[in-house]
């Protein structure tokens, strides 16, 4: 395990049991997704960050954002996250909750669409 990860990972088991509306609704279709073999993660830690969901073989983040995105501060946090996931390979496909809400299908639709076919 690196070092940066020593601490995230306690976190991560917590925010696994304290998810956001629009975060239990979308991981509730990734796991059907899952029982098709795309194996997602919840709350997955990768570096000091820890992702929302992450497809791991597909190198995919998926954060779904709510209104604490929109203060400057936070903006500045998602982007120094962004900018390491990449560092690490990572793609960051960033979706407003309000999406997930209106059209669940259509957030999934796009999350596939993003993995690299294999």
């Amino acid at each position: 395990m690196r070092d940066d990860e020593e601490t995230s990972r306690p976190r991560a088991k917590k925010l696994r049991k304290a998810m956001t509306k629009a975060e239990v609704v979308l991981w509730t279709r990734l796991q059907e997704l899952n029982k098709r073999g795309y194996k997602f993660r919840r709350q997955h830690p990768i570096g000091p960050y820890i992702a929302d969901f992450a497809h791991i073989r597909g190198r995919l983040v998926v954060e779904v954002d709510g209104v604490s995105h929109w203060t400057a501060e936070r903006a500045e946090h998602d982007k120094r996250h962004d900018a390491f996931m990449a560092s690490e390979g990572w793609n960051v496909l960033r979706l407003p909750d309000t999406d997930v809400y209106r059209d669940v299908a259509a957030v999934v639709d796009d999350v596939v669409r993003r993995l690299p076919l294999t």
